[in-house]
């Protein structure tokens, strides 16, 4: 069994935080159906699905032709008002034969093959391809996050300037494995994720495991590269500060690894931990931004200081 999926996050366009409600309306994309939220351990909204029927052909690293019918189920987050995520899901089963649309809508989330499913080729193939003419999440997916960053409540003035960045994932079932992750960097915005898991661990826990990684890879990706920024451009150290700022005003909360995943699945977030150590990664960079605004804090306060010792009568 496979369950293949892709996750994009961005920053929400808008200068401040959504409240909760605020949060609701911008998901409320399907009329009639109720947008679910949460307030621990931080601000949580989640959109109802929206389905996207599809009738194409498969990826295959092997470039088989196998044709692929069902519905994609893909869900819009946002997270402490600031971090929106699209989500798309579907699981691919073996099927015999062409059924009728309402065979698929009645049985959303998932994909039946008109032929036979090779999962390891159709796997490598989703991962590592880059054909338009084959499924392609990365769309569906694309479409979604558009459409949230469109709402009318968003005012287009985001504290900062940060990347799209895409996680596309696969997930294996093995019922003599431990559960595990192998997580590629592909490119500045692209990760890719080949997961292991057992019978009992359903897509949606799968799912809410790899929205999980992408929200915390964004929230890294995005602070090393201002970092970076900061380090290797040239400008005056109260311009780096205002570019930094921000991430400490707006974002540092919301860095809470694996705290809505499922037990089963914590094991690789544990494992991620270590190497490459995502927290140890985020706490540096932070501390660094930190420093930098202290030091440019003090050297402010001096200035300040040595102009009003000019500014000071000579006493007799």
């Amino acid at each position: 069994m496979l369950t293949v999926g892709e996750v994009h996050t961005s920053l929400l366009q808008h200068s401040t935080a959504l409240a909760q409600e605020q949060s609701a309306e911008v998901l409320s994309l399907v009329e009639g159906e109720v947008v679910l939220t949460s307030r621990r351990p931080s601000l949580y909204a989640v959109s109802p699905d929206v389905r996207t029927g599809v009738d194409c052909w498969l990826p295959s690293a092997r470039k088989r032709q196998l044709r692929g019918v069902g519905a994609v189920v893909t869900r819009a987050i946002v997270t402490g008002g600031r971090i929106v995520q699209a989500s798309s899901v579907i699981q691919v089963v073996a099927g015999e034969r062409r059924r009728p649309w309402s065979h698929y809508l009645a049985n959303p989330g998932v994909l039946e093959t008109v032929g036979k499913l090779d999962a390891a080729d159709l796997s490598a193939g989703f991962l590592r391809g880059n054909n338009a003419d084959v499924l392609n999440l990365e769309a569906i997916t694309g479409r979604v996050l558009d459409g949230v960053q469109m709402s009318d409540l968003l005012d287009r003035h985001p504290p900062l300037r940060a990347a799209r960045t895409r996680l596309r994932w696969t997930a294996q079932v093995d019922p003599q494995r431990d559960v595990s992750a192998v997580v590629t960097v592909d490119s500045p915005t692209l990760r890719t994720v080949e997961l292991v898991v057992g019978p009992q661990d359903v897509p949606a826990a799968v799912a809410g495991l790899c929205e999980d990684l992408a929200l915390h890879d964004w929230l890294l990706t995005m602070l090393s590269s201002l970092v970076e920024a900061a380090v290797t451009r040239p400008a005056s150290g109260q311009e780096h500060i205002e570019r930094l700022r921000p991430v400490l005003e707006h974002l540092l909360h919301l860095w809470l690894p694996g705290a809505r995943v499922h037990p089963r699945l914590r094991p690789v977030w544990d494992r991620l931990e270590q190497v490459p150590g995502f927290s140890r990664q985020w706490k540096s960079s932070v501390n660094w931004i930190r420093d930098q605004i202290s030091v440019n804090n003090m050297a402010l306060l001096r200035d300040l200081a040595d102009r009003v010792a000019v500014r000071q009568p000579c006493g007799r």
